[in-house]
This record gives C-alpha cells, structure tokens and sequence, in this order.
C-alpha cells in the first residue's frame, strides 16, 4: 500500500506503485487542476510540489507528475494547484493576473505550483532565481515577458520572508493555506512503506522511462523503486575519490557542499541540464544506462574519469570506467541482471581544471546538438594529464582517447589546439539529424573545443580562439 498525503488529505491506495502520479491525481483522486500536456516531462503543466520530512522540517521540490510513479510519493506532501487554492488568490495568483500572464489558462497552474514552489525554498529571493524556478515550464501561449513581470513581482514580496518560520510567515501572508503548518507532524505519523525491491525494472526518477515505455510500466506490479534509498543517493568523500549513488540527482549534485567546492562554476554548468522540475528527479545513474549519445551528465562525468559500480542480483560487485560502459547505439556493455550502484571519481588537485560546454536550440530544458567536458591538469606550462568527452558527435557517448594521448606532456600554448583539434575530428562520426547537420556539428565541437581553453586559461588563449 502506497501511504501520503495529498494536499489536506491522507490518502491509501493500493494501486500499482508504477502508476504516474498524474494518472492518479487526474483520475483516482478527480483533481482535473494538474494538465496532462506532453507526458514526457516538458511542458511543466503537469507540474506539482512534493515535500519530503527532514529532520522536523519539510523540504518541498517540483516534479512533473506524468513521469514520476506513484510510490515515489510514499511518506510524502504532495501539493496540486487544489491544494494552494484559498478563498482569495494567493498573491502568486494575483501576480499572474495583474501581470496578464495567462491566455488560454492550460498552463498557468504549473506556473503556479513552481512560483509557489519558490516561495517555500528560496532562502534570498531575486527576480532571477523566480525566472529559473519556472524554467520547466515551457507551455506558454501568452507573451513571456508578462511572466516574468509576475516573477520578479513575487520575488519582491518574498524579500520580506521571515527566514526562522518560513512556512508560518507565508501562511500569515497569504501564500500557503493554514494546512501546511500541520503537514510535518502529519508526516511523522504515517505508517513507513515498504518500497519494492525485488521486480524486474528498476525506476529511479523515472525521466527517461515513462517517456519510453509509459504504457509497459502503468499496470506493471514488477518494479524495484530507488529514488529514496539513502545508500542510492548519497555523495560522500572516501579517501582521494568522491562516491555518489546511482539515484543522486542533479539537484542534489546541485546543492552539494562537497560538489560546489570542486567545482567552483558548477551551478552554472548544470543549469544547462533539463529544467528544474527534471533535475529535482532525473538521477545520475539513469542518465548513463539511458545510454543517449548527447547525455549531458555523462560528457560531465566521463570527463571526470569516473569509475562505475556495476551489482549483479547475487550481490557481487565489478568496477568499469564509465567510458568503457558503452559497445554501441543504446547498447551497454553489461551482464544480464546487473545495475548500476555507484559512481566514483579522483578529487582533482589545486593544479587540475574544469569545464562543461553545451549547445542546443534552447538555452534550458533541450537536448544537446552537441555538448563536451574536459579536465586538464597543467603545471609549469606543461599538460600532465587531460580527459576530453563529446556527445552528440557519434552514436555513443565519446571519450576522445586519441586526442587526450597526443595533448599529454605537450606544452599548453596556442599552437597546441588546432593540431589537437584535427585529432578531434578523426575520432568523431556525427550524422545529420533534427538538432544540425554533420558538419554543423563538427564545428559545434569546435569551437566549444577551442571554448574550454578561453574559460580555463584566459591568460594564455584569450586573444587566440580563432572566430
């Protein structure tokens, strides 16, 4: 039995855990308020908030119901536009109107759900980070520009927040229903749920597989649900190497300490991966096995030179470099029953760099046309060691082995980068499809290629990236 709380009521059901949890809003619970718009996770109009208990407090984050299963929301708050409606319009609902942001309406209750979203996370308010709050939610027929009006108008109110009792001076203003204020006492007396573990397909987040196989999995009782393991979601440091669980999420890469403290530029380097609401769910493991050609995550970590934990259904454990994982096309290079458990990678030293360049025909929430990483460790002007990734220029995830050999003990001068860039372009074979052609793809790589140079080393490459 799959045990939370929907909006104001506790709810029980016995459903298969692997039913979306749009599916039961919509039509076990009859809250029409949450949209079904793409079912893959896109427009945001499915949009609702799900708060998980830490400790006494309750930490809210948006998730696009059409792609999250049910079970996923054991234990938990789950918020529908229901649930934030009061008498009068919370002032996210007035923002809206006063701003003339809305047209048809489809959409506006997953701007709703992920401004008030912002509202109960965000610490020091900006009209910048109320925009990105919204940056799953693409189904927009009115002018965008409106919307954003209400964001920074929102953003504005928040200024005021009491930071000691958040929830409380939202309710007090407006935002929130008095309800909220019981839901973490509520929460602690819900009977635990036993989370599946022995079925045949494993689901983390969901993000890729209910895009693919979302009928297959609706009726399917034979599922092992991760997405809450503590051990699957953990990032610690053991020794010289950082080890992350297979069902870490991109948020929660995101917010890590240990993470933002390697990588100095990473919120911006991860802002290019899907949107909030995907990031709040899609995991790192589910991004690898996924095994796309242009998986943002992978370029990411394959040029970390991560190691992978592969476990068979008898327990035992084999260890492969993440760019050895791929044969071919969607195919990987693992034994039946096995799955991957953790992710590890060396903590770069004080002389190592790196950087993550994309480009896709939207800035946020698209698919790469081509994306790529590199990590480089120079000292006294000499390359000691570098990993260069690519996506999007093969049918696998590409780790540029030939041109990491010639670029090693070379001297890192400007001259280097074109001989190492006809290395590059031996070693890629892009095809011509929705997101450009070959040969627009060739020099994507390219340029971001030359790009990773300008951000690490200005000094050195600043007045030499050719145009």
């Amino acid at each position: 039995m799959v045990e939370f709380i929907l909006n104001d009521q506790t709810v029980r059901t016995r459903k298969p855990a692997s039913m979306t949890l749009l599916d039961f809003i919509r039509y076990e619970q009859h809250l029409s308020g949450t949209k079904i718009g793409c079912r893959e996770g896109d427009c945001g109009a499915c949009t609702v908030l799900i708060g998980k208990l830490n400790d006494e407090r309750i930490h809210y984050e948006s998730m696009t119901s059409c792609i999250t299963p049910l079970g996923n929301a054991a234990g938990k708050h789950v918020v529908t536009i229901e649930g934030l409606n009061m008498v009068e319009l919370t002032p996210v609902q007035q923002a809206m109107v006063d701003s003339g942001g809305t047209q048809c309406g489809f959409c506006t209750v997953g701007f709703v759900v992920s401004l008030s979203g912002y509202c109960l996370t965000a610490e020091h308010p900006t009209k910048e980070g109320a925009i990105s709050a919204i940056d799953g939610n693409i189904c927009r027929c009115t002018g965008y520009k409106s919307i954003e009006n209400a964001a920074g108008d929102i953003a504005g109110q928040l200024s005021k927040k009491s930071q000691k009792e958040q929830t409380g001076w939202l309710i007090k203003k407006g935002f929130l229903p008095e309800y909220f204020s019981g839901i973490p006492k509520r929460l602690q007396k819900l009977r635990s749920y036993e989370i599946p573990e022995n079925g045949q397909v494993m689901i983390g987040g969901g993000t890729d597989l209910y895009v693919q196989k979302h009928d297959e999995l609706l009726d399917t009782e034979e599922v092992s649900l991760v997405f809450d393991k503590p051990d699957w979601n953990s990032i610690h440091r053991e020794g010289s190497e950082i080890v992350l669980g297979a069902a870490t999420t991109a948020t929660d890469l995101m917010e890590s300490e240990i993470m933002q403290q390697i990588f100095p530029d990473l919120h911006r380097h991860l802002k290019l991966v899907s949107s909030t609401q995907i990031r709040n769910m899609g995991t790192v493991a589910g991004n690898f096995v996924n095994a796309s050609p242009i998986g943002d995550l992978t370029a990411f970590f394959i040029a970390l030179n991560s190691t992978i934990v592969l476990t068979s259904p008898g327990g035992h454990q084999r260890q492969m470099l993440l760019k050895d994982l791929y044969k071919d096309y969607k195919e990987l290079n693992t034994k039946p029953g096995e799955h991957l458990t953790q992710i590890r990678f060396p903590v770069p030293d004080d002389q190592t760099r790196f950087n993550f360049e994309k480009v896709s025909k939207r800035t946020y929430l698209d698919i790469a046309s081509v994306n790529t990483a590199i990590q480089i460790r120079s000292a006294k002007g000499k390359i000691d060691d570098v990993h260069l990734s690519a996506g999007g220029v093969g049918p696998t995830p590409k780790y540029l082995s030939r041109t990491c050999d010639f670029m090693r003990d070379q001297a890192l001068t400007p001259e280097l980068l074109p001989q190492a860039h006809e290395i590059i372009q031996s070693e890629i074979s892009p095809i011509s499809d929705v997101r450009g052609s070959a040969s627009y793809k060739r020099t994507l790589l390219r340029q971001l290629f030359y790009a990773h140079f300008a951000e690490l080393y200005p000094e050195i490459f600043e007045d030499e990236i050719p145009a």
